[in-house]
């Protein structure tokens, strides 16, 4: 019994002289100087124009946040603070607003990227959101209100998607997971992709859930928010000139096409693709220096 007695006196004594120390130690706010006291604060048009906004990466249905990964690198090796989002491709609401959640985590400007599917969140998430400077579609849809992605995939011949689905996965509650055939994937989706990074990500694309599809977009955040666009003419499904009414719709900076670039552009094309988004982001930036 004594020697308990004496280890537990010994813990008290022990935990005592760490509060002491701890009341004792002045806190970072107690350390800092008062504001105007010792420093000078930067002019608020001064940090927005030097500050480089973080690039958030939104992938779209049947891929995956890896496929960002060339564009990530260049991103990177400018500077750029980079999220690959994993995008759940559950819904364009419950999505968007997963998406919008993460935006405002986020300290500094943003740059929104989306690719395919994900056009419809970027556009929706944004809305409101004072930090997002720039919205960068990669062969993406770029709804209005209350327009529905299929809305927005047949309102022009030649997308040829759907011929490419394997059979739909039905889920608990009753809606359905869609996935692309691993083997018409390469043709469909990733025609100037090296063949062996093609079959990689047939066999790691992402679905969808069926319901998406016909979900209806929110106020769209183009309206207030700058834009550029990119694609490839040999975009199998996003037609020419769905991106083009798109990006005339919403005003767009500029628009980039690429010769022959497949639906997956950002993985056959990084470096166009990096090049838009970093104009996209040095373009925003100074300009809301200038409000």
């Amino acid at each position: 019994m004594m020697r308990v007695s004496t280890v537990l006196t010994k813990i008290a004594q022990l935990i005592t002289g760490v509060a002491a120390m701890t009341a004792a130690a002045p806190s970072q706010a107690q350390m800092a100087p008062p504001a105007g006291e010792g420093q000078m604060a930067a002019p608020p048009t001064q940090a927005q124009t030097s500050q480089k906004p973080t690039i958030v990466l939104v992938h779209g249905a049947f891929a995956e946040s890896a496929s960002w990964e060339g564009v990530i690198r260049l991103l990177q090796a400018e500077g750029y603070p980079v999220i690959a989002w994993a995008n759940p491709l559950r819904g364009v609401k419950s999505d968007s607003i997963y998406l919008a959640n993460l935006i405002d985590t986020i300290k500094g400007p943003v740059v929104l990227v989306g690719h395919s599917f994900s056009g419809m969140l970027i556009s929706n998430a944004a809305t409101r959101k004072d930090n997002v400077r720039a919205l960068v579609f990669v062969a993406a849809l770029a709804p209005d209100a209350g327009e529905t992605a299929n809305d927005l995939l047949s309102k022009y011949p030649g997308g040829t998607s759907g011929s490419a689905l394997g059979p739909p996965v039905t889920l608990v509650n009753g809606a359905h997971d869609l996935y692309v055939q691993p083997e018409k994937f390469p043709a469909q989706f990733a025609a100037d992709v090296p063949a062996a990074t093609a079959k990689l990500m047939a066999a790691t694309q992402r679905p969808i859930v069926d319901t998406a599809f016909g979900e209806p977009s929110g106020p769209p955040a183009w309206r207030s928010i700058p834009s550029w666009f990119i694609h490839g003419t040999g975009d199998k499904n996003l037609p020419i000139p769905t991106v083009e009414f798109m990006a005339k719709r919403a005003g767009a900076k500029k628009v980039v096409e690429i010769k022959g670039a497949s639906h997956l552009l950002l993985v056959s094309h990084p470096k166009e693709t990096a090049q838009l988004i970093v104009e996209a982001a040095r373009q925003a930036v100074i300009a809301s220096g200038q409000r």
